[in-house]
């Protein structure tokens, strides 16, 4: 309800608003506020609802991309921790299952090692370390028997904590591997170390098998964010990762973040428990929103395409609604102009009724004395200057027929005279008028043109009013052209039910407010002579015969009133 109060106060401050502007103005103002009210109404709701289902949607598209990507590297990483626990606790069980001596025997850890390649595979060879760090006994492709590993982590780790498993090293090999060893304490008090070596290329094929694309990644990194296995964009094993790890997580997370060269990925981070590993998968963001980008472009053209639609049917409804608006406005001023006019020829009627009959009276009596006074003059013989005197009495008896004929004028337009309809060819109708008004045009030079059309159906109208009106017109058009100008009367048929008549002239024509004027009673340009009558009687004739005039006019162009009469009296005028 508030809102319908709302947006009804606003339609009348829009109303009120445009009253106080001039025509042209007002249906601008109509044109323009409407337009951006019908956008608002249309186009705020609509991106309103684009902008939630485009968040709800890239939510929901970054949940579904990321859960797949966090189980995939989780459960990579699952494997290789999985593999490390399985060669640390088959080294552990060796270290505690055979004696020092056993170990010591090279014959029998070189069968040990056969037995866990082909068992667990990824050992590349198998030590005997004893408690200073020495190496005992060695099963595998190098020269190692006697090296000293009392300075290694390896060594020192497992004394420490019982098992170890180191970082990708190079070691005396140069190429990376990890060591897996485990402590072993005898019951008289020595212990020695069981050392197993690791080729990283399982963690390679681990890695491979998950099918990440060209144009993604995936290495692991230890504590130190130093690269545990070969990166694709970032650098080899052993070199610094070029960005932070993030530390003291567990488990698996999900981060989009700006990579060194600039581009947007989003990283899975899967820490190990142990060893001190982390699992990354690096994977740009146009990748893994590939779809999301083809459906957003696919949204932003249907958008698009949808405001177009929108402010097209706007604009078309709003032009159409204003000219709807243009065309009552119009309408109802036309229609005031008649009722105005209406209202002053009733006026006009009944003064003229009143002063005919005021007329009348003093007319007779005038009659009466002035024809005593010619009869007295005439049959007088002892009258001087009988005949100027007789002639004086003719005038005065002429001048009072034409004031007779003034008045029955007056008194025959204040009645109404009735309308006596019979059948008539325009054409004819139109020819007999213009031929009374053949000598004026003859002196004056001035050419009257027809464009007559021979096949007008005929009509049932009044042919003395209408005679009347063509007169009246074609007077009016002698009045406004120079003499050597040139008139031009045309006929039409317009459908089955309406005929067209035209009188044209190339006069001095009139400016769009005097032609809004011309029906009006006693409205003249005719300066000094004119009554300003002739086409408002017209205008009430040709309405009276259920018909319509109009007129077209530029100054010094001339004027152009054409008159639509129907075939066929409207029912009730017969």
């Amino acid at each position: 309800m508030k809102i319908k109060n709302i947006f009804k106060g606003f339609s009348i401050g829009l109303i009120n608003t445009a009253e106080d502007l001039d025509k042209p103005r007002r249906y601008t103002y109509y044109r323009r506020n409407i337009i951006i009210i019908m956008l608002l109404i249309t186009l705020v709701p609509l991106t309103l609802m684009l902008i939630i289902n485009y968040n709800q949607y890239r939510k929901s598209l970054n949940s579904q991309i990321s859960v797949p990507l966090a189980r995939l590297t989780n459960k990579t990483r699952h494997s290789i921790e999985l593999f490390l626990e399985e060669r640390l606790s088959t080294v552990s069980f060796v270290a505690s299952a055979y004696s020092f001596e056993e170990l010591a025997d090279e014959k029998n850890i070189q069968r040990i090692l056969r037995v866990l390649k082909k068992a667990s595979g990824g050992f590349v060879d198998l030590g005997l370390v004893d408690g200073r760090g020495i190496l005992v006994s060695y099963a595998g492709p190098y020269k190692l028997l006697g090296k000293d590993y009392s300075q290694q982590d390896s060594f020192h780790e497992a004394l420490i904590r019982g098992a170890y498993i180191s970082d990708v090293f190079m070691g005396y090999r140069k190429i990376p591997h990890i060591v897996i060893a485990a402590q072993h304490l005898a019951p008289d008090g020595n212990s020695w170390i069981l050392r197993a070596t690791i080729n990283t290329e399982l963690f390679d094929n681990l890695i491979g098998a998950m099918g990440i694309g060209s144009a993604s990644d995936v290495f692991l990194v230890n504590r130190e964010g130093v690269l545990q296995t070969d990166s694709k964009f970032y650098g080899k094993v052993l070199e610094k990762c070029p960005f932070p790890i993030p530390k003291g997580n567990q488990g698996t997370f999900v981060q989009e973040v700006v990579d060194s060269q600039g581009r947007e990925i989003m990283m899975v981070y899967s820490f190990f428990r142990h060893p001190g590993y982390t699992l990354v998968l690096v994977k740009p963001r146009y990748e893994v929103m590939k779809e999301w980008y083809t459906l957003k472009n696919k949204m932003l053209v249907i958008f698009g395409f949808s405001v177009v639609l929108i402010i097209l049917f706007v604009i078309r409804t709003t032009q159409l609604w204003v000219s709807q608006i243009q065309e009552l406005d119009s309408r109802r001023e036309k229609m005031l102009r008649e009722l105005e006019n209406s209202q002053k020829l009733s006026s006009i009627g009944r003064l003229a009724a009143g002063v005919a009959h005021e007329i009348n009276n003093p007319l007779a009596i005038i009659n009466q004395k002035a024809g005593l006074m010619n009869d007295i003059i005439e049959f007088s013989k002892s009258f001087d200057n009988k005949e100027k005197f007789i002639k004086l009495t003719d005038s005065i008896l002429y001048s009072v027929e034409r004031c007779r004929a003034i008045t029955h004028r007056l008194l025959g337009f204040a009645r109404r005279i009735e309308v006596q309809f019979q059948k008539l060819d325009i054409n004819s109708l139109v020819k007999e008028v213009m031929g009374f008004l053949e000598r004026e045009a003859f002196y004056r030079k001035i050419e009257i043109r027809f464009d007559l059309d021979d096949s007008l159906l005929e009509i049932s109208s009044d042919k003395g009013q209408l005679e009347q009106v063509f007169l009246n017109l074609a007077t009016n058009a002698f009045a406004a052209v120079e003499d050597g100008g040139e008139i031009l009367i045309t006929s039409m048929q317009k459908g089955a039910d309406t005929i067209v008549v035209s009188f044209s002239d190339n006069g001095c024509g009139m400016d769009h407010n005097t032609s809004k004027h011309i029906f009006e009673p006693f409205f003249t340009t005719k300066k000094g002579y004119g009554t300003g009558l002739g086409l408002s009687i017209t205008y009430g004739i040709v309405k009276k015969l259920g018909g319509d005039i109009e007129v077209d006019s530029n100054v010094g162009e001339g004027s152009t009133f054409t008159l639509s009469l129907p075939v066929k009296p409207m029912p009730g005028e017969e």
